[in-house]
């Protein structure tokens, strides 16, 4: 089994729930050293997702600088559309979904992205997530052009009022078939959250389906919390991680990918974590998770880029998800 781990690497303030155009800064980006036991101690390598602001500020580029370096970490894109310009005025407050962004002002935001990565770091990102998981036809379809071989913004077995639906998506990475037929193959890799019990997913899937609209979401949307499992060390206690590797292992799963934020190892950065006690829990849930996923069978480190290298995947199309 292989195991990715991707961090979102980002501007602080989010977990406030404002989406400023110029945000607070990101001098979390530096608590990443806290995570230098997991290449260090397991050889595990690390998937770093720059947001714009990230990849522009000097401080942060030489602490990314300093995982390329030293800890073979690759560099991927995170893009949140809500301080990343070009920028247009909408009606509504943001963070505004992607379906709603016109197709060449988020094309730009893509671009601009890629470009301060590629001038700040020197590299061509391949990986990329959406910021808040906003995947979307329109979106994925722009990637393959720009570069970009592997997306991972599909959470299983989640569902939000009002967004993308990824309810059913695989729980291992799949060739996504997008519609145009030049686009270059994409590889989703989906963030691992699996069902305690198989069929309960289809039969709440099909469950809600029966009410329409903002009432069937809604219904949806307390699954992972009460029929699921993850291997997300904020989302899920350590049992629970456990659990979802156990079971994704029995079911054949190929792949763990465990995602979080930079901006959670720091003092604050969310309010799960006001102390340094509290984030010292954080790290060690993940090493002691790493730990016992070692111990209980082999298993491989992966970039997120470098999955698009595997044989074997299977086949998906966005809306068959």
């Amino acid at each position: 089994m292989k195991l990715v781990i991707s961090i979102d690497v980002e501007e602080e303030g989010l977990f406030s729930g404002k989406y400023a155009r110029t945000p607070a800064g990101v001098s979390n980006v530096a608590e990443l050293r806290r995570l230098e036991f997991i290449p260090r101690e397991f050889g595990f390598p690390l998937t770093l997702l720059a947001t714009y602001h990230a990849a522009r500020d000097p401080e942060a580029r030489e602490v990314l600088r300093y995982w390329r370096d030293r800890y073979a970490a690759e560099i991927g894109a995170h893009l949140h559309p809500w301080n990343t310009p070009p920028f247009v005025e909408f009606p509504e407050p943001e963070p505004v979904r992607s379906g709603k962004i016109p197709l060449p002002v988020l094309k730009e935001k893509l671009a601009n992205l890629a470009a301060a990565i590629q001038e700040g770091l020197g590299v061509a990102p391949r990986s990329f997530r959406m910021g808040r998981f906003d995947w979307g036809l329109r979106l994925l379809s722009l990637l393959p052009a720009m570069g970009f071989i592997v997306d991972s913004s599909m959470v299983p077995l989640t569902q939000k009022v009002g967004g993308p639906q990824q309810f059913l998506a695989p729980n291992d990475p799949f060739r996504l078939q997008l519609p145009a037929a030049e686009a270059a193959p994409l590889v989703e890799a989906p963030v691992t959250m699996v069902a305690v019990c198989p069929a309960s997913a289809r039969l709440v899937y099909r469950v809600s389906s029966i009410f329409p609209g903002a009432r069937g979401e809604r219904l949806r949307s307390w699954f992972p919390y009460v029929l699921a499992a993850g291997v997300n060390p904020v989302w899920y206690p350590l049992p629970s991680m456990r659990l979802a590797a156990r079971l994704h292992r029995r079911r054949g799963g190929r792949v763990l990918h465990l995602f979080l934020h930079s901006s959670e190892l720091a003092l604050g950065g969310n309010p799960q974590f006001p102390t340094e006690a509290a984030v010292e829990g954080l790290v060690g849930k993940i090493r002691a998770f790493l730990t016992w996923l070692k111990k209980t069978g082999p298993v491989q480190g992966a970039t997120l880029s470098e999955l698009y290298e595997m044989e074997g995947l299977q086949e998906g199309r966005v809306g068959g998800v």
